[in-house]
């Protein structure tokens, strides 16, 4: 399962029992009483995840930034959330733009973006993961440690 945190919404992505497809599950709704982590939690229980992949947006260089602190942070009380189920950050640089850009191509208005977008967004980094560890054997990203403080990601996938 993979989730790509906004401000105001979070996108869920899942993959097929084989870990070769993602697609889209929800968007999770953010306000300042409710940060979305107890649906998504949910979510990872009723599809019985193994895994949940965190985007980490970046820098175009690779930097981290302050966003970057805030899907840590995230990251972090997710992981307290769901453990035993691992969490772990994955670098995303470009899913928004990207998933705008399929999205445009596919005819949907920009308005009716909004709602999916971070779903579609979270479809990439959960992708992205999936071809990286089928690819490489190894697992993406950095592992958030769990008792719920995200790792600093040194490396770049």
């Amino acid at each position: 399962m993979a989730v790509d945190v906004g401000s105001v919404r979070v996108g869920v992505a899942r993959s097929d029992p084989d870990g070769i497809l993602a697609t889209p599950v929800e968007t999770v709704r953010r306000t300042p009483a409710d940060d979305g982590t107890a649906r998504i939690s949910a979510l990872v229980a009723e599809h019985e995840a193994v895994e949940v992949v965190v985007g980490l947006p970046r820098s175009l260089d690779g930097r981290n930034r302050k966003a970057s602190s805030l899907a840590r942070t995230y990251a972090g009380r997710l992981a307290r959330l769901v453990a035993p189920v691992p969490v772990r950050m994955v670098d995303e640089r470009f899913t928004s733009a990207t998933a705008h850009q399929a999205m445009t191509a596919s005819g949907l208005p920009g308005r009716s973006q909004r709602a999916v977008v971070d779903q579609v967004a979270a479809v990439i980094v959960l992708q992205h993961a999936l071809d990286i560890e089928r690819s490489t054997g190894r697992e993406p990203g950095q592992l958030v440690h769990a008792g719920g403080q995200a790792v600093e990601d040194t490396t770049r996938d």
